[in-house]
């Protein structure tokens, strides 16, 4: 029996471009379907086309979407079935819970709930997080709250929009190992949307592919790091609002990329943003280009433009009201007073860089998919010319095609002098490495060295 079963589905953009174009898709009960696709090829738009929940700017022109046999028609027919048979994890699934509600509040209120066991079973400590709010979480833990969400009540149609893209190999484990359960106990039918090739091979029952990737990245000799230090941070200590980090002391020269790699919510994004300024509860010196770094509202506009940040959540970091253009000119014009023709011009050139084409740079935030947003704030942060990048899970929402364009881009300007100070969990990345921190419990360990870099002894 095919619980789901689309025909034909065709989307438009505004200006009449068709997104989708004759989609097919069946999956039977209790199965894994998975979509895949590079980035922007239109893996998420088929999912939000199935629950009708497409975002401005793009509707749904034709095909059919039936459920056990019976046509679920847009609107008020497909809310309901939404409520009633569904669970859905978004590929931003910070934005998808509310910021002024507790864990405990966001789990209650699901048809269904999510006892403890369930937080356990993916990792969740329902001491630590129930009492803690969105802004309070890991980009891994909020996922795995919103995991916990999409699966109370074991729904009869589970849909994963890019699941892995934020979490560490142990973490992946346990949201693969809660697929195959719904598979192997009758719970339902899961439609999988991923770039992640090892995880759809493992799990999916059938694959439908809307496109091809290319190979693996080999990335451009660069030059050996010179001498100078971009960032050096010694004695760091961080607390959010538990302590994270004790004693850590590291540097990023000229044109290095170094890695820090750990479990999903031991600190890594707080790391990044204690050094962009916008987290406070720290200790220690950091410094760049030997000057010591001010909080954010703080910084003078030489070390505004000098360090650039780019987020895990790329959405949130948007202007929705702005086009990718206009986002990425406007960035250029305030931080390195070009022109509004200049700064386009350069906009265009880098998002171009990024594999963006004009067309998609007119688009909005919320017509572009998780990957695309992605390359919006990566072609950002670099059209200020940066002394040092600080980029939390910069390739985590790209397929290999895209991934091996970014690590290009990012390669170039490595070369010519850019530091990259990176966390993530992407086996891609951290190859092309030239030194990687792994964070163990409260410490940085250089595992190019073998040496701590955290003075005292380890706990």
């Amino acid at each position: 029996m095919t619980d789901l079963t689309v025909r034909g589905l065709i989307v438009h953009d505004g200006r009449g471009r068709a997104v989708l174009s004759g989609i097919d898709l069946d999956v039977p009960a209790h199965s894994v379907v998975a979509v895949t696709g590079p980035s922007g090829s239109g893996k998420s738009t088929v999912l939000k086309a199935v629950l009708d929940v497409l975002p401005p700017g793009l509707r749904r022109t034709g095909g059919e979407v039936r459920w056990a046999g019976a046509p679920v028609a847009p609107g008020r027919a497909a809310v309901r079935w939404r409520r009633r048979c569904t669970g859905l994890l978004a590929q931003d699934p910070v934005s998808t819970l509310n910021p002024l509600w507790t864990v405990e509040r966001l789990l209650s209120e699901v048809e269904g709930g999510a006892d403890a066991a369930r937080l356990h079973a993916l990792d969740l400590d329902p001491a630590e997080v129930l009492q803690r709010r969105p802004h309070q979480l890991s980009g891994g833990q909020a996922q795995r709250v919103a995991l916990a969400r999409a699966t109370a009540g074991d729904p009869a149609l589970l849909l994963l929009d890019e699941p892995t893209s934020s979490l560490d190999a142990d973490t992946t484990r346990l949201v693969a190992d809660l697929v195959r359960r719904r598979r192997e106990e009758g719970l339902g039918a899961t439609l999988l949307i991923s770039h992640d090739h090892e995880f759809v091979s493992a799990l999916a029952d059938h694959v439908v592919d809307l496109g091809s990737t290319g190979s693996g990245f080999t990335p451009p000799a660069a030059p050996p790091p010179e001498d100078d230090v971009v960032l050096h941070v010694d004695a760091l200590g961080i607390a959010h609002p538990v302590p994270l980090l004790h004693d850590a002391t590291f540097e990023v020269r000229r044109g290095e990329l170094v890695v820090v790699v750990g479990p999903s919510g031991s600190g890594k994004t707080t790391l990044l943003r204690a050094l962009a300024g916008l987290h406070e509860q720290y200790t220690g010196l950091v410094e760049v280009g030997g000057t010591a770094l001010a909080p954010l509202p703080r910084r003078s506009r030489e070390h505004l433009r000098a360090v650039q940040y780019l987020p895990q959540d790329p959405f949130a970091a948007l202007n929705p009201a702005h086009r990718a253009t206009s986002a990425v000119a406007r960035a250029a014009r305030v931080l390195l007073g070009l022109s509004r023709d200049r700064a386009t011009s350069a906009a265009l050139e880098l998002l171009a860089a990024v594999r963006l084409d004009a067309a998609t740079g007119h688009r909005r935030p919320r017509q572009l998919s998780g990957g695309q947003r992605q390359r919006v704030v990566l072609a950002r942060a670099l059209v200020a010319e940066p002394r040092l990048l600080l980029a939390d899970e910069p390739t985590s929402a790209l397929d290999d095609r895209t991934a091996e364009a970014v690590l290009g881009v990012l390669a170039d300007h490595r070369a010519r002098g850019l530091a990259v100070l990176a966390a993530t969990h992407d086996p891609r990345l951290v190859r092309c490495a030239d030194r990687v921190l792994r964070w163990r419990h409260d410490a940085l360990s250089d595992e190019t060295t073998r040496h701590p870099t955290r003075g005292g002894t380890t706990r």
